[in-house]
């Protein structure tokens, strides 16, 4: 069977909810997973996000259009919700009876996890499910903003969930998904040397470090600039602070304008060369677009993949 699958959001403009957690990481996540673990069973996957897009209507046309042109036989998209704090639970939206019939027991797999029940849900609605062709759904894993939701939350339970539903079974080995930097326990000193050298945060001398595993006097200078550009006190010893920063770098997280964001827009407003303040505003969003500029890049402020990767890698 040739399934469309589509990690919802993650295309700016079109980003997604904030909560608890970010329903842009949890739909690439769990989405990434219900790929890798379809095409294990044998199954062709459309992949059916778009890279980028100029309006949050042109990234949901792209969707359609992929899915449409690809003449899958089953449209997924995958998104979580975000409420009031309160509300909680899994709702699966179809529109026509084929795609009721598939809903129902995707839904029934993810309540299984232990969450509330809210149905299948009509989802005329919405854009992706009125423009495709084939029997399609939308799923709400759950509450990114409910703390019972996100307490049960596991993005290979969810994921396993959503396959079983679309195919009565899973892949008998666990499969490899992307993984997410931000959860990386590896502190070793050759990860922390690699990290700082992506992050082009050189030693005393100015030079890149060698990655050979060793704590010397080169890494513990590169590691207390990197702690006196996150605002952290400087001890050269990357301790669970230091760490926690590396790593939320690392996972590449979608910034824009008028993000607090710490430790990741610190080091954002030290590579393209403005103050230091923490604060994502007008400032960094003018040296941001200088840089996408320079770069080739759409020059929108809004730092996304494309704009990660010339920064890190």
């Amino acid at each position: 069977m040739k399934f469309g699958i589509d990690s919802g959001h993650n295309c700016p403009p079109d980003t997604g909810a904030r909560g608890i957690k970010v329903e842009d990481n949890l739909t690439l996540d769990v989405g990434n997973r219900v790929i890798t673990k379809l095409r294990a069973l044998g199954h062709e996957v459309v992949v059916c996000k778009p890279s980028s897009a100029s309006t949050v209507r042109d990234s949901l046309s792209k969707r359609c259009a992929t899915a449409n042109g690809s003449r899958v036989d089953i449209y997924v998209s995958i998104h979580f919700n975000s409420f009031n704090g309160q509300a909680n639970g899994t709702e699966v939206f179809a529109t026509s009876e084929n795609g009721r019939k598939i809903a129902k027991p995707v839904l029934d797999e993810i309540v299984k996890l232990g969450f509330f029940n809210r149905g299948v849900k009509d989802g005329s609605h919405l854009f992706v499910l009125k423009n495709t062709d084939m029997p399609a759904i939308l799923v709400e894993g759950c509450f990114i903003d409910s703390a019972k939701d996100m307490n049960l939350y596991n993005p290979e339970a969810m994921a396993n969930a959503i396959v079983k539903g679309l195919t009565g079974k899973v892949p008998s080995a666990p499969v490899n998904p992307v993984p997410d930097e931000q959860g990386n326990i590896d502190t070793t000193i050759k990860r922390l040397q690699q990290a700082l050298n992506r992050f082009k945060i050189t030693d005393k001398n100015g030079q890149t470090l060698v990655e050979d595993g060793i704590n010397g006097a080169n890494t513990k200078s590169a590691t207390e600039k990197f702690q006196s550009i996150i605002g952290v006190q400087p001890t050269g010893i990357a301790d669970a602070t230091t760490w926690n920063a590396i790593n939320i770098i690392l996972a590449k997280r979608i910034i824009r304008l008028n993000h607090a964001g710490g430790e990741v827009v610190r080091y954002l407003q030290y590579r393209v060369g403005v103050e230091v303040d923490g604060v994502y505003g007008p400032q960094t969003e003018a040296a941001i677009k200088n840089f996408q500029k320079q770069n080739g890049l759409e020059a929108d402020g809004i730092v996304g993949p494309s704009s990660w990767q010339k920064l890190i890698g």
